[in-house]
């Protein structure tokens, strides 16, 4: 995911920081490899820590896109991130590592979120980010694993519950094994794995 995330700042910074004469033109490369770390980072706290779903929620559209994301408390977050480490790697004000996170951030998260719903856009998907985030490409069972990719679908109507966790999950929640659970699977063990624990 890290290198898709490059390509897109990359993509969506060419006012920002190509042609920005508070960044030297030779260390473009590397602006843009900091604001990508910066959210890379960001989202792999998230996923890491107790937002999990809401970075599910973000990554599935239910936060909106374009400048909307930016009223999202965690993108607020990456923002502050990226400026923070814009002004310590390059030496410049506030307001000018403000600028160019406010004009390539939410492109970035757009066009992040827009790819990973495509179903037909293969470049990357829901399993990818997520993988790359929590460390785990999947979370896998001896009866099956959780199908990421099937989030977007399980919040249209605004909420997760127990029937939208059974379609993604499939067997190793319970929905397929004559209701016999074992020791490290169904939901208990599919939620430890998410989180971590």
């Amino acid at each position: 995911m890290l290198e898709q995330l490059f390509d897109l700042v990359r993509n969506n910074s060419q006012d920002a920081i190509v042609q920005n004469p508070a960044i030297p033109n030779e260390r473009n490369d590397e602006a843009i490899d900091t604001v990508t770390h910066s959210i890379f980072d960001g989202l792999q706290s998230q996923a890491q820590g107790d937002n999990l779903a809401g970075l599910l929620g973000m990554m599935s559209g239910q936060a909106g896109t374009g400048n909307n994301l930016m009223n999202n408390p965690m993108v607020a977050g990456l923002a502050q991130n990226a400026i923070g480490s814009l002004m310590r790697k390059f030496g410049i004000n506030n307001s000018a590592a403000s600028d160019i996170v406010a004009s390539v951030l939410p492109m970035v998260l757009s066009s992040l979120i827009r790819k990973t719903n495509d179903p037909n856009d293969r470049s990357i998907d829901m399993n990818d980010v997520m993988g790359s985030l929590t460390g785990q490409r999947q979370v896998d069972t001896d009866r099956g694993s959780f199908d990421f990719n099937q989030i977007g679908g399980a919040l249209a109507d605004g909420k997760l519950d127990m029937n939208d966790l059974m379609r993604m999950g499939g067997g190793l929640l319970g929905g397929g094994g004559g209701g016999q659970q074992q020791s490290g699977g169904g939901l208990g063990g599919l939620l430890g794995g998410l989180f971590g624990r």
